[in-house]
């Protein structure tokens, strides 16, 4: 059984990825989840714990991991491989709603004074922070990425373009993806679909969101 490690977003516990968990542990996976101080800090200041989890997994499981996470948790993902040379035991990994690019939410949520001293991982959303981090794709470790288009919260209205009520469709791709797909459900929602289990199951097994 191959094993994966969920990473949770901003703002929430491993507790947030039982759905996600449980759906992918009826397709044949192993799940393994974390609670990260993602609120009062910047996304990047979970690394080491993440690295650390993924040393535990190594002793305790034979076989690669893949990795799995929802929002910042995806970004994360490709911090964690920047950092650490992961490439012998990570296999392929998938975001779920992460911008990718940044988040204009996170931009507007600057401009409130002291909003971002506080919640630290909102200041770890701009564009400017997540291009100054140099995140590179490791060769020969997969990701693929699925965005959200179902803007059914009151804060999508502030944001221009498709979205998913926090993270704008355009934000998510980047060019070293190996697939990108969307998915009709909001961001709150969408890690929580038995739909995008299967997608995340079908591009952890063969590297692709769709059959060919």
């Amino acid at each position: 059984m191959e094993n994966v490690l969920l990473l949770h977003g901003f703002n929430k516990t491993a507790k947030d990825m039982e759905a996600l968990a449980d759906h992918l542990e009826m397709l044949d996976f192993r799940c393994h989840s974390i609670t990260l101080p993602l609120t009062r800090h910047e996304f990047d200041y979970s690394v080491l714990t993440v690295s650390k989890r993924l040393k535990e997994l190594e002793k305790n499981h034979s076989g690669k991991i893949h990795l799995v996470g929802h929002s910042t948790g995806g970004l994360l993902i490709r911090k964690v491989l920047s950092d650490f040379d992961l490439s012998m035991r990570i296999d392929r990994c998938v975001q779920i709603a992460t911008p990718n690019q940044g988040s204009r939410l996170a931009e507007l949520a600057g401009s409130i004074k002291g909003y971002c001293s506080l919640f630290r991982t909102v200041r770890s959303l701009h564009a400017t922070y997540i291009q100054q981090l140099n995140l590179t794709n490791v060769a020969g470790i997969e990701i693929g990425a699925i965005a959200g288009t179902k803007s059914n919260l009151w804060l999508g209205h502030l944001i221009d373009g498709q979205n998913d009520g926090r993270v704008e469709v355009s934000s998510v791709p980047y060019e070293e993806l190996t697939d990108f797909t969307t998915l009709p459900y909001g961001h709150k929602e969408i890690h929580h679909q038995r739909e995008t289990a299967v997608m995340t199951a079908q591009f952890l097994k063969t590297g692709r969101f769709f059959a060919e």
